[in-house]
């Protein structure tokens, strides 16, 4: 699965950029280890529609000058007052060449347990794969109807991953559990997106806009 955006190389920057955000378009940057890293302008809305569709983990297609760059969002900024996306960051892939990311998990089915009044607590709400950046599935689904009784868990090891996808995250690690009713189990925090392990890239767009901003 792959989204396209359309882009256009951007050489404004600084105090530029807040007009540029003023008409609706937002600036970004994609770069990657065989990729020069390329200043672009992006419509906001457009975007945001892909990002929600896309997220992290399913390839985008940058259409810029004629060329077609296949890129997964490695970053996005938003205002902390607005919610307005100000930035996005996209790291471009290499042909052959597997990443490590995070995939969110989807909750799906009934638990018996919860039917007899067990609590059904979800810790971890996504794992790290290893996989083509072709291959990256969307989301992967975790089934909570083997939560027949208190003490039934599902493990990482338990999700099913699709062809070609390999499990990074510890298989031992508890997902969903089912507890007694009076039982306090806390969930764990969810990690970040660790995108270092997918190459040799460094986080340059952001550092683009301040030293940007900073000499504007």
């Amino acid at each position: 699965m792959t989204m396209d955006i359309t882009a256009t190389k951007r050489s404004v920057s600084g105090k530029g950029l807040e007009a540029l955000r003023t008409s609706g378009k937002i600036p970004a940057v994609v770069y990657g280890p065989k990729q020069e890293p390329v200043s672009i302008t992006l419509d906001r809305r457009d975007f945001e529609k892909v990002f929600k569709a896309a997220g992290e983990s399913t390839v985008v297609t940058i259409a810029l000058d004629g060329t077609q760059i296949p890129a997964l969002i490695h970053d996005v900024d938003h205002d902390p007052v607005t919610n307005v996306v100000r930035h996005a960051d996209f790291y471009a892939i290499v042909k052959g060449q597997k990443v490590k990311v995070q995939i969110p998990l989807e909750f799906v089915g009934d638990a018996p347990a919860a039917k007899a009044g067990a609590n059904i607590v979800k810790t971890m709400y996504e794992i790290e794969v290893e996989a083509d950046p072709m291959n990256l599935p969307h989301n992967l689904e975790v089934d909570l109807t083997v939560l027949t009784e208190v003490g039934a868990q599902v493990l990482a090891s338990d999700i099913k991953l699709p062809a070609g996808v390999t499990l990074e995250t510890d298989g031992e690690e508890v997902v969903a559990l089912a507890t007694q009713a009076n039982e306090e189990v806390l969930d764990e925090p969810v990690a970040a997106v660790d995108m270092t392990q997918i190459g040799t890239s460094v986080e340059r767009g952001k550092k683009e806009e301040e030293e940007g901003e900073a000499a504007a």
